[in-house]
Parts: C-alpha cells; structure tokens; sequence
C-alpha cells in the first residue's frame, strides 16, 4: 500500500515538472520578462528539493491547507521547517505548489490592476504617498462618474452631468426656453391662438389682363363696387396694381355708356383705399399713351377718355395738377384731343351735377313705361304752366339719368303734334335749360334726336308735316346752342314734288 502511494507521488511531481517546462519554454517577445517567470523558476527548485529530500508518511488535512491570502501563518511556518528539514510528502508538495500558483495569480492580476489605473488617469493621483494603496481610504470609489474602461482622458462623462437621474452640473441654472414647434411634446393648444397666414403668389404681368377682365365684366353686370374691392384684397396685383385702373378703363371705351358710368364711380370708389393718388395717374397716363392703339376698335376714344379724367377730378380720383402737367406739353394729336375735352368739360363746370352726369348714364330701377308715363306728365305740365324750375325738379326726382334721351324724344314729338309756334319755343328753352344745367348731356340729347330722325317717316303717316316742322324745330335748336352743328345736318329732309295741271300730260315735275 505504502509503495502505491509512492508511485502516485512519483508520477504527480513529474506531472508538475512537465508542465513548469512547458510554461518555462513557451515563446515570448524579446527583452520581456514578467514576475511571472521568476515565479515558476522559484517553483520549479523547491520542487527539484522536494523530490530529492526524505519523504514522510504524515498527511495534512485538505481542509486546513485550503485558505484565502489571509489564511493561517503558523500552518506556512511549519511546512517552510518540514521542507527545511525535509519531512515533506508529496501530497504536501503539490498542495503547496497549488497554493503558490494561486498567489502568484493574485499577486499579478493586483499589480496589472494598479497599473492600468495610473495610465488611465490624466490628473495626479489624490493618495498621499507613504499609505497603502490597498486600505479602505485608498480604494477609488466606485460611485464616482469617471470613465474606467482605460480609454480617454479619464474626466467624468458630460462634465459630470450625464447619467441616470441627473438634472444636470452642479450651479447650473436653467432659464425659461421657447417651446420648440418641433419638440414631440409640443402641445399647440396650450400656446394660445393660432393665426395661420394665407400667402398669395405674386400674378406676373402675363396674366394679370387675364385674371382682371373677368372681374370687371362682372362688375359691368351687377354693379357692386364692394364685390369687386374684395376680390381684389384676395390678390398679390403687386407693383402692377395701377394697371387695373387702365384695364377697366379700356374695357369701359369698348362698352356702353353704362360701363364707362360705372367705371367712373368704380375709380372712384376705390380711390384712397385700393389704389393711391400716384397710381392713378400712372394709370391714366398708360390710357393716354396706349390711345394711337385705343382708337383702332374705338373712334372715339379721345372724347371719351377726356370725359374720364373730368370726371376723375371731380371726383377727387386725380388732382387739377396732373392735367395741368400735360396741359400744352403733348405732342400726339390723340392724346391732345382727350386734353381739349377735358379742359373743355372742366370750364363749363357750374354745378357739379354736370360732371357727375357726364355718361347720362345711372341707377333706375323703375319700369319703362312707368318712366315714360312720368315724363309724358311732366311735359304736359310744363306746357300749361310754364315752370322750368317745376320740371327740373320733376326730372331729378326720377333718377334716372340714364333715361333722359326718353325725355327729349317725346318733347320733340309733342311739338310735331302741337298746332302753332308757341310749343315749338317753350320746348327749346326747356331742352336748352336743361343743357345749361348739365342736366341732359350731349350724349342724351343727340340719343333722343337720333331716336326722332329714325322715326320720322312713321310719324309722318299721322303727321303730314312732321318733315317741316322737324327742320322749323331743329335750326331753332341749333340757334339756342342746344345741339351741334353736325346734328343738325342730320336731319333727314324730304325732297318737294308737285303735280301740275292735266295740260302738261299727268307729268310729275320737281
């Protein structure tokens, strides 16, 4: 039994002396050399003094070899005197081999340890030299914030105000923030009403005639200047906003004389609150370089646009010094006729009425008939008392001077029908105050007389002088300065013929 045991003792040191000549020849960089080799040199000779000294039969318990660093002094002090005085067995070398392997390990992976910690640490170290480093107040404190992964500068991660339920550095103060629209904890009802802003492109010079005829032509139709106001807040017109004046004012010169009437109280309108005093008269000095184009759809275009810029300063749209500006200063024929016009206009002026007028064109919304009924009276009226004041009074009243050519129309009827000249002079100084007045412009008065001359040869079937009396009462007019020259001669005449006795043959001789 006891040479079995020593076979087994035999066979666990060669087993140990294998492996301290595996690790001793293993390969490694020059010039390196670590506690470690000197370790396994040390272990390997009190190996070769175990083997070679007496061996004993005495075992030591399992139990009480095993131990932590700290362990028992006095059991190393007696294995140090039985390896003295060689009474070591080999259970006792190999246990104490183990123990030494085990410490060697501790000794190094705490030396390794310390090292790393001193390169890592930008800042020296706080230890007082001359304490131990592995006392309680030695020890780095594992609650500070400072990077140990042996990588970076060592300082605390951002500046010590990062982690876990951190508010941030110490004496940090934090101010009042703006809300970030952007944040996903933005909460939009919280921050008070919301104005949210329509933003309107631009309209380029291109299509501003075609965004503005539309709006215009409708104008023409229900008259509502405010309508059309609105519309235009809705758009970005920009720096070609003028040129809605000038738009509306050409399309008034191509329609009727409701359209140009409407277009004067349009302007006027928005004066002041769409369009300013110095566009204004951009605009009409637009109109009045763009006439040589004006007059090829529109003849008349000179008269009517001196007819606008009257009117225009009556109503304040333009100041007397814009055509004082051009007064004398023009050197196209056109654009000095439309001058001619209003200065003439301008000059005649005695009420205001007149300008306000200038169209014959306005409201009504009474029956025709109903019209012509009141007007039928209010002649009839004027023939048996002979107020002039009473009928001017009677006609203003019907506002509708959009209508007055009715009136001349049926004045100049009743004297076709009327017997004697009595009838024929109270007419003419009527028409002739009610021209002085401004009461019936020019365009009425030519209506009305145009109206006659087209009628003449029915009225002639009811009236066989009609043709007579017509030239008796137009020449009177012309005499009065209540129509034009050029009226007149419009006048249809027809040509005298007789029959003469039966001793010329039944022929008819002029």
């Amino acid at each position: 039994m006891h040479s079995d045991n020593n076979d087994e003792d035999t066979a666990t040191v060669r087993l140990v002396k294998f492996a301290l000549a595996c690790f001793r020849d293993r390969p490694r960089a020059e010039g390196c050399e670590t506690s470690s080799e000197h370790v396994a040199d040390a272990m390997a000779t009190e190996v070769d003094t175990w083997t070679t000294g007496a061996q004993n039969d005495g075992v030591f318990s399992l139990q009480d070899q095993l131990g932590g660093e700290g362990g028992s002094y006095g059991a190393e002090d007696e294995l140090n005197e039985a390896e003295v005085n060689g009474n070591w067995t080999p259970q006792e070398k190999a246990l104490h081999e183990a123990r030494l392997k085990a410490k060697a390990k501790r000794r190094l992976r705490k030396s390794s340890s310390r090292d790393s910690t001193r390169e890592s640490l930008s800042e020296p170290s706080s230890i007082e030299p001359g304490t131990d480093p592995h006392s309680p107040k030695g020890k780095i404190n594992t609650n500070d914030r400072k990077s140990r992964t042996g990588k970076g500068r060592g300082l605390p991660k951002k500046g010590g105000a990062g982690g876990k339920g951190v508010w941030g550095a110490a004496g940090m103060v934090y101010e009042m923030e703006e809300p970030d629209a952007k944040d996903p904890n933005y909460d939009e009802s919280s921050q008070g009403d919301t104005i949210y802003a329509t933003v309107v492109p631009e309209l380029e010079e291109g299509e501003l005639e075609k965004t503005v005829n539309p709006i215009v032509q409708e104008y023409f139709e229900h008259g509502d200047t405010k309508e059309v106001e609105m519309l235009l807040k809705e758009l970005n017109l920009g720096p070609h906003r003028y040129e809605f004046s000038s738009l509306a004012v050409s399309l008034a010169l191509e329609g009727k004389a409701s359209h140009r009437e409407l277009t004067s109280r349009l302007l006027s309108d928005l004066s002041g609150k769409m369009l300013s005093g110095n566009e204004m008269e951009r605009a009409f000095d637009k109109i009045l370089k763009e006439l040589p184009d004006l007059i090829l759809d529109t003849p008349e275009a000179p008269q009517m646009l001196g007819q606008f810029m009257a009117r225009a300063i009556a109503d304040h749209v333009l100041p007397m010094s814009f055509f004082n500006r051009y007064k004398g200063k023009v050197d196209c024929d056109y654009a000095r006729a439309a001058l001619d016009r209003a200065s003439v206009l301008l000059s005649m002026k005695k009420e205001i009425v007149r300008l306000d007028n200038v169209w014959g064109v306005g409201g009504g919304q009474r029956p025709v008939k109903h019209l012509i009924k009141e007007m039928n009276l209010l002649l009839k009226e004027y023939l048996v008392s002979g107020d002039v004041s009473e009928a001017e009074h009677c006609l203003r009243d019907l506002e509708v001077p959009h209508f007055h050519h009715e009136l001349v129309y049926e004045a100049i009827v009743m004297v076709l029908e009327s017997k004697g000249d009595k009838a024929i002079q109270m007419m003419v100084n009527l028409l002739k105050v009610f021209w002085q007045t401004g009461l019936i412009t020019l365009d009425q008065m030519n209506r009305g007389f145009q109206r006659v001359y087209d009628e003449l040869p029915e009225i002639n079937l009811d009236v066989p002088h009609a043709h007579s009396i017509m030239e008796s009462f137009v020449d009177v007019c012309f005499q009065e300065s209540v129509i034009t020259k050029q009226l007149r001669d419009a006048c249809p005449s027809r040509g005298r013929k007789r029959f003469v006795s039966e001793g010329d043959g039944g022929m008819i001789k002029s």
